[in-house]
């Protein structure tokens, strides 16, 4: 196999020319790039984008943040990392998220290429659907999708989220990662929410659960289980071929959780920061 050649535009309809067919071939370990360059081109804002082609196929793909600087790597061999690092040298990287082996293999040829040092900061436990499973007995209550109405609520819950997961805000509700999806209440028998989950719109057969949240004093009820088995329903009827989602697997409660639901685990993820040399020189 040829060492291939890599591409790369701002152009989100032309990368999906390139890397439509080489996405959806593999919905659920894509999931990532696809739902983030759908997001781009429903917004009709540019992207980073990149493509590998080898003997003349597209062998892999990655998605740069113009705003975060953060890549986004389809799994690629130790020699596909290195050659991407090579491409990528001169932009600003401050972290990348794959796989757990390939962003191992980008972060090192990174380190060895820009001197960066890399700290892996975050590990994430991608889950399948397989066949869902409702947890007997089912907490009492309802499904209901959230409307216009709710945004209030639908802000104030997904600020409860973030704080309770130590992740920083976007700057504005439409640059964050909620704006596109829709969002599911499970509420009491008496119409009190008491959790809520997300969803990703379906994109190659593939629809995300994300987030999912119930607050601390609601916990322990089933609650969390009952908002995903709602939406996991949902995406299912709605023709999802593929229902995934990302667990922290320092976390066995939502592990146990999601898996007696029916979700499968597929693969490990992990997201590496790197500091600039001259960063660190001045700690």
């Amino acid at each position: 196999m040829s060492a291939g050649e890599w591409h790369s535009t701002e152009d989100v309809l032309e990368f999906l020319a390139h890397t439509g067919d080489f996405l959806r071939s593999r919905p659920a370990l894509h999931n990532t790039p696809l739902t983030s360059v759908e997001k781009l081109r429903l917004s009709g804002r540019p992207g980073r984008l990149g493509w590998l082609v080898q003997d003349g196929e597209v062998r892999a793909a990655y998605l740069h943040g113009p705003v975060t600087h953060r890549v986004n790597l389809t799994p690629l061999t130790p020699d596909q990392a290195d050659s991407v690092a090579d491409h990528l040298a001169g932009r600003e990287v401050v972290a990348v998220t794959a796989d757990h082996d390939t962003s191992t293999a980008f972060a090192e040829a990174w380190q060895r290429k820009t001197g960066a040092a890399a700290e892996p900061t975050v590990r994430i436990r991608l889950y399948r659907l397989g066949t869902l499973t409702p947890p007997d007995p089912f907490p009492e209550g309802r499904g209901r999708v959230l409307q216009p109405a709710d945004h209030e609520d639908l802000v104030r819950w997904c600020g409860e989220f973030l704080d309770a997961v130590a992740e920083a805000p976007a700057p504005t509700w439409a640059e964050s990662r909620f704006a596109d999806k829709t969002f599911t209440f499970w509420e009491t028998p008496d119409g009190t929410p008491v959790s809520i989950a997300g969803n990703t719109p379906m994109v190659a057969g593939m629809v995300r659960v994300d987030p999912v949240y119930t607050p601390a004093h609601l916990r322990g009820r089933g609650y969390a289980a009952a908002a995903t088995v709602e939406v996991s329903r949902a995406a299912l009827a709605a023709g999802a071929t593929d229902v995934v989602l990302y667990a922290n697997p320092s976390n066995p409660t939502s592990n146990a959780l999601y898996q007696r639901l029916g979700y499968v685990p597929i693969s490990e993820f992990t997201v590496y920061a790197f500091t600039a040399p001259e960063m660190r020189a001045t700690v």
